[in-house]
């Protein structure tokens, strides 16, 4: 499979909004309050949202690409962009987002691994990101990485508290 990756513009804030309310729509739509989920998409997945964060120094989105269809997307953060205090010296995979008809291809992987390569491009010696606890699958992925859960944190459904493992990898 020929697979591309590019850095997003902030011109790019309506296609992001767009990929990332699909691909977090389908993977929590079914473990989730419809309330719950409306009032989450509302809030995070909005165009002024978008491009705050496009626009934001320390934070970068990249799509994927698979046959030169739109795949997926990443978003990485360093300093004061990440989503919890780690320090100058770690980065945070804050999504790695594949639309449902691309999984299971090795496509999330191929965005790890930028993540991976961007962190260590710039120098920093800790990847870390937040996972919810119920899935399974994600922790089971990130774990055969090399993260190991540290700590934990609250994420908002709407009203609704979720827990969220805080999992972090030491770079080579």
């Amino acid at each position: 499979m020929n697979v591309t990756i590019t850095a997003c513009t902030e011109y790019d804030a309506e296609t992001i909004l767009d990929i990332g309310y699909e691909t977090f729509d389908e993977t929590f739509r079914d473990q989730n309050t419809p309330e719950a989920m409306k009032a989450y998409l509302d809030e995070a997945f909005t165009i002024p949202k978008i491009e705050g964060e496009l626009n934001h120094p320390e934070s970068r989105f990249y799509f994927l690409y698979a046959e030169e269809n739109l795949a997926g997307y990443l978003k990485v953060n360093t300093g004061e962009a990440q989503t919890e205090e780690m320090g100058e010296d770690t980065a945070e995979i804050e999504r790695i987002y594949v639309r449902s008809r691309f999984q299971k291809q090795g496509l999330g992987k191929v965005l790890y691994n930028k993540a991976l390569e961007i962190a260590k491009e710039q120098e920093k010696e800790k990847i870390w990101l937040g996972v919810w606890e119920t899935n399974r699958n994600a922790i089971s992925f990130y774990a055969k990485m090399g993260f190991e859960q540290v700590n934990s944190h609250s994420f908002y459904m709407g009203e609704e508290e979720q827990t969220d493992y805080i999992m972090i990898k030491h770079l080579d």
